[in-house]
């Protein structure tokens, strides 16, 4: 059985990101695939890229967060100010080591019949937003796999691009499943949700943030690809909100970064 742990915009949360890798462990799972922004906002970088070194990494992709952290002109990023503060004060805290490991994910990855990049696939050094289905149709124009994992809006969505059998069909599609429903109750316990794909259609599928999801549920977000089944399946665990909060504050961080993770905004 081939199965893909699929992690993406950890942002440097060592709480979500330990009960993410548990889980994977839980699950038997082996091989990972990171679709960046391993770090920002939040206070555990190095740490973060330690864990994630020592991953078997089959396959990833710079996050827009992991690229100015290691170069480029913050200024120049249209990040917000809270934003920009934890990419400089991120840029001081992490090792050379980690700092080579972020600079040599490339913007865009193949992996079996997947393409993997962190935001989009026509300027993928742009972070550009795929958040409906013109987005989407946007990018499956530029895709040539059955399958694209992507993340960087933290919101998971998912989207099938269908050949065409009969009249009247839409060709881009939103898989609701893939974005779950919930409430109050829901957020504190774990989840998952599996959804089915085929050969003949192209498939999109934005996996979610572990770190900092934006999508009104606070629990930690990533994906397990089964290629033998033809399954994705999105798992959402809760973890420890309080501890994470509270290394934003110490740090100096601006607290909006800690408040948004207790409601996933």
């Amino acid at each position: 059985m081939a199965r893909y742990a699929i992690l993406s915009d950890i942002h440097s949360n060592l709480e979500a990101l330990t009960t993410v890798l548990e889980k994977c462990r839980e699950l038997g799972i082996t091989e990972y695939i990171s679709l960046g922004d391993v770090v920002g906002y939040n206070a555990n970088p190095n740490e973060c890229l330690n864990l994630v070194r020592q991953l078997n990494i089959v396959a990833r992709v710079r996050g827009n967060h992991d690229d100015y952290t290691v170069r480029g002109d913050i200024s120049e990023s249209g990040f917000n100010p809270n934003a920009k503060r934890a990419v400089a004060w991120t840029r001081e805290q992490i090792d050379e080591d980690g700092r080579r490991y972020l600079d040599e994910a490339k913007y865009e990855e193949m992996f079996l019949n997947a393409t993997l990049v962190h935001a989009t696939l026509d300027t993928p050094s742009n972070w550009g937003y795929i958040l409906d289905q013109f987005h989407a149709e946007d990018n499956f124009s530029y895709q040539r796999s059955n399958l694209c994992f992507c993340g960087h809006s933290h919101v998971p969505v998912a989207f099938v691009k269908k050949q065409l059998t009969s009249p009247g069909e839409r060709p881009i599609e939103m898989i609701n499943a893939w974005s779950g429903e919930f409430d109050d109750e829901d957020v504190t316990r774990p989840e998952v949700i599996t959804v089915e794909y085929r050969k003949n259609n192209k498939y999109l599928f934005n996996v979610g943030s572990i770190g900092q999801p934006r999508n009104g549920d606070p629990r930690a977000s990533f994906a397990i690809w089964d290629t033998d089944q033809m399954t994705m399946s999105r798992y959402l665990l809760p973890y420890d909100i309080k501890t994470t909060q509270q290394k934003i504050l110490d740090a100096g961080l601006p607290a909006r970064l800690a408040e948004r993770l207790e409601y996933g905004s």
